[in-house]
């Protein structure tokens, strides 16, 4: 495993124009962001050394590498999901490779269910903390970086949250924070799971995100993550909900999230 990471992060290197120490992983909400970046190399996931592919609807398979604003960045168009059939490695692969390209800060999107009646379709929620709820846990068998039993009592950047918040004041865009339970689909709930996972805390549910968080502060790269509610798991409106209706929603709250993630991206240190 760690051969296979390291001969994809060298055959980066030999295609970088850059030394990036930013990562996005342009998920649901944030695709628009890859217009955004300049002087853009792009690599098809196809033609990276062990990368796997992404199956699903609307997520792209191109690491791009160029500028946002004044910085040097890498960023995935398209992800990996558990549900896609692809084991935990599988899926926190790229995030790996990361670590070996010098990544210092990652940040990630994603589309979720709310649950928490204070939600509204299209409203964006900063990743305040998680719940893992997946069947395989990223970290499990050999060490490869880092601590064996690696905290998590900060798997979000506090110093990242502030500033997202006053971005958004700045800009007058209306944000929520949560906790955001990753499960592996690809069901959509059940309205008594709806109510299980805000008995447990949770605020939003989503089938990504949270394996690739694990590994990125395994590999001591501070994270900021944010959702966009697509739709709503709320006890009395639970109502059905298909894949078009999640990104219609999440399309329509894209420059909203855009705004906040390029700015914040641009002031980290």
């Amino acid at each position: 495993m760690l051969e296979k990471i390291q001969e994809t992060a060298e055959f980066l290197k030999g295609k970088m124009h850059t030394t990036p120490k930013t990562a996005i992983i342009l998920g649901t909400g944030l695709g628009s962001l890859a217009d955004e970046i300049t002087n853009k190399t792009e690599i098809l996931y196809a033609d990276i050394p062990h990368f796997p592919l992404s199956t699903v609807e609307g997520h792209s398979g191109k690491l791009l590498f160029g500028k946002l604003g004044d910085k040097d960045v890498v960023a995935m168009q398209g992800r990996f999901h558990f549900y896609e059939g692809y084991s935990m490695k599988e899926v926190t692969f790229p995030v790996r490779v990361m670590k070996e390209l010098g990544i210092q800060r990652l940040f990630v999107s994603n589309a979720a269910g709310g649950m928490n009646p204070e939600f509204r379709i299209g409203e964006l929620m900063i990743i305040r903390d998680h719940i893992n709820f997946f069947p395989e846990h990223p970290l499990r068998g050999r060490n490869l970086y880092g601590d064996r039993f690696p905290d998590m009592s900060e798997a979000y950047d506090a110093a990242l949250i502030r500033q997202a918040k006053q971005i958004a004041a700045e800009k007058n865009i209306r944000v929520k924070d949560g906790i955001y339970i990753g499960t592996q689909g690809p069901t959509f709930e059940t309205p008594s799971e709806y109510r299980m996972f805000r008995y447990f805390g949770a605020d939003a549910v989503g089938m990504s995100t949270v394996p690739e968080v694990i590994v990125a502060r395994h590999c001591g790269i501070k994270v900021f993550g944010m959702s966009v509610i697509t739709d709503l798991g709320v006890e009395g409106i639970v109502e059905k909900v298909s894949h078009e209706e999640v990104q219609k929603a999440a399309n329509a709250a894209q420059p909203l999230m855009t705004t906040i993630m390029r700015e914040l991206i641009n002031r980290a240190d």
